[in-house]
């Protein structure tokens, strides 16, 4: 009889203000929608100017923070963050940036990824965000996966949703909920990376 082997997506976020951390949230689902696969949901520290300040090893409140080994361990990895000025935060790019040991072994190579982000305005950078957020993925040697036309909410959202990942417009007076169309590409990312891994590994 053959052993069940289940397979983890490493959901890694920053989220200051909560708004991709409920994306990662419904991401995950989409992930664990895919039989055998597991979502190992994760953040990131935020980044002091304070040279001795030290945060608490485990969070008040809200997902554990990421380390190395969530990276080696995990068989897929969708990330995210909000957009500030067409960028990744400093504290994801600092994460990321702590990766090199990973990089010079090729840890990472050959696992699938996706990224989202969100915004307060359509035009913020949501998209230079995402493609930012895929180019140390790509050095790592990871294999993108993005959001096809397939997923017919892409010809239809007037709020977030692109190709190269699912994102989120918060600049409606009420900002808390997702739209049908985000919410459904929330989980399309997150079984399109649950599938991948299941194929590749």
């Amino acid at each position: 009889m053959t052993q069940t082997v289940t397979k983890e997506i490493l959901v890694l976020y920053y989220s200051p203000g909560g708004t991709t951390a409920e994306m990662a949230n419904i991401i995950a689902r989409g992930v664990e929608d895919v039989e055998n696969m597991q979502a190992r949901i994760r953040t990131v520290a935020n980044v002091s100017p304070a040279t001795e300040q030290t945060k608490p090893e485990i969070p008040e409140t809200g997902s554990l923070y990421a380390t190395i080994d969530d990276l080696i361990e995990c068989d897929g990895l969708i990330l995210g963050c909000p957009t500030h000025f067409g960028n990744m935060p400093a504290a994801m790019k600092y994460f990321i940036d702590s990766t090199s040991a990973l990089w010079m072994g090729g840890k990472l190579a050959g696992k699938p990824a996706a990224v989202f982000s969100a915004s307060t305005s359509l035009h913020g950078g949501q998209e230079s965000t995402l493609l930012t957020m895929m180019l140390p993925l790509l050095h790592h040697g990871m294999l993108i996966v993005g959001l096809p036309y397939t997923e017919t909410e892409l010809f239809q959202t007037k709020t977030g949703g692109t190709p190269y990942g699912a994102t989120r417009l918060t600049s409606d007076l009420d900002d808390t909920l997702l739209s049908d169309d985000e919410r459904k590409l929330c989980l399309a990312i997150g079984k399109r990376v649950a599938n991948t891994a299941k194929k590749l590994l």
